[in-house]
């Protein structure tokens, strides 16, 4: 197994390849509704969520509240 350098374990921008049935149904906690859609690229907190891989390729799973922003073109955003 190969250590990850610090930019793979920190990434901050990620594609929203799937939203599970009960993402956004709290009505308390996204009055205004969801935040993001499948298809988006957002922007989260370093280190949020569970990283696993299936055949290789990573993918993680975050929870509805760690989305902090949509953002149009994921090219440049970095960890400050």
């Amino acid at each position: 197994m190969s250590r990850r350098t610090l930019p793979e374990s920190a990434t901050v921008v990620l594609f929203v390849l799937k939203m599970g049935d009960t993402c956004y149904k709290d009505d308390a906690r996204f009055a205004s509704g969801p935040w993001c859609k499948e298809g988006d690229f957002v922007l989260i907190r370093a280190y949020a969520g569970t990283r696993f891989k299936i055949h290789g390729r990573e993918f993680r799973l975050i929870n509805d509240d760690t989305v902090e922003a949509v953002v149009d073109d994921p090219r440049g955003y970095s960890r400050a």
